[in-house]
């Protein structure tokens, strides 16, 4: 498949009827692949971070749906079969809405008969999976692009969590833009926020920076706003979970302050996501649900303990961007600079 052949990061790999996830969970000590052989097993290694990101999630439940059918094609009762398991996919991440349009798209061809029923997912499961590799190719060439048309040559940019290849299906959203800048020579260097409390930024986006060459330095998610101050940061560059119909964004928690900040110190905001991000039956980011997690992710680190027994802990692991802080939203259907309802709307035209 192309995605193996982009840059080296394969986090997704499906080969004869087996879907193979790298565990994220275990980067970058170790690169260890996890075989799912149930749609059972696949919505677990999402619920349980083995697999993360918004894109990668949805391609992975698709790869699901596929397992589902070879498991139960040649049951009187397949539809109803595969209907459960896609409802058990469906519940296994609430805030990314790449989930559930993956699941809505293979759902989409179970009108027909069992006799090709899995050749016909497998090939939607791997266009899913092509096409997001290519949405990121062409979200990388706009925002490029759109750095150097603001001005800002060789600049240091700002990233939060990791929208690279391995929350998509190849390349990246936000780490797409950040390769093919710096490939053009409009990126000089990025700071990666350590992203707590899952450290996705130094964890996984320091590496595959790493891994391609590109300079990155990684800073706690407190000291963003020192580093704006202190000068040379152009561009904050993010990914994200799911956009409303007014252009507010979810992503993971930490990038509305970042925002925030961004607006304050005159940096501009940069969101990267494909089109099967928004969500055009939402209003507004207020109709998102936030997933919270448990809170022993907050209270231990590594397994070992880092508060007093009996404290209260919040979890939110998605916080919602207001549109009038974001200077962009790119897609591989364009550029819509400063986002409302109208200027999303016309992506869908």
């Amino acid at each position: 498949m192309m995605s193996q052949s982009i840059n080296g990061v394969r986090s997704i790999v499906w080969a004869a009827g087996e879907l193979r996830l790298l565990d994220q969970r275990k980067l970058p000590a170790e690169e260890v692949y996890i075989s799912l052989l149930s749609p059972t097993d696949v919505a677990s290694a999402i619920t349980d971070m083995v697999v993360r990101g918004a894109p990668a999630i949805g391609i992975t439940a698709a790869y699901g749906v596929v397992l589902s059918a070879i498991a139960a094609a040649k049951s009187s009762d397949w539809n109803e079969r595969i209907e459960s398991d896609i409802a058990v996919l469906a519940q296994s991440r609430p805030t990314a809405i790449n989930l559930h349009w993956a699941l809505e798209r293979m759902r989409s061809l179970l009108d027909g008969c069992a006799d090709d029923l899995v050749a016909r997912l497998t090939h939607e499961a791997v266009l899913i999976h092509e096409e997001d590799i290519e949405a990121n190719l062409e979200m990388g060439r706009l925002g490029s692009k759109l750095i150097k048309d603001s001005g800002v040559q060789a600049g240091v940019v700002m990233t939060h969590c990791n929208a690279g290849a391995l929350a998509t299906g190849g390349y990246g959203t936000a780490l797409g833009v950040i390769r093919r800048g710096y490939e053009d020579g409009v990126i000089a260097s990025v700071y990666a926020d350590e992203t707590r409390p899952w450290l996705q930024g130094s964890r996984l986006t320091a590496w595959e920076l790493m891994r391609e060459g590109i300079p990155v330095t990684l800073n706690a998610d407190g000291a963003a706003a020192h580093l704006m101050k202190e000068g040379g940061i152009s561009w904050v560059v993010v990914g994200s979970d799911r956009i409303t119909a007014n252009g507010d964004v979810a992503n993971k928690i930490g990038t509305y302050s970042l925002a925030i900040l961004a607006k304050h110190h005159g940096v501009k905001f940069m969101v990267v996501a494909p089109t099967s991000t928004i969500d055009m039956s939402l209003v507004s980011g207020d109709d998102i649900p936030i997933e919270e997690r448990a809170g022993t992710e907050l209270s231990q680190m590594f397994g070992a303990k880092t508060t007093p027994d009996g404290v209260d802990v919040v979890n939110p692991v998605f916080d919602v961007t207001p549109a009038a802080l974001v200077d962009a939203i790119v897609t591989e259907k364009g550029v819509v600079l400063a986002p409302n309802e109208k200027k999303m709307a016309a992506l869908f035209v």
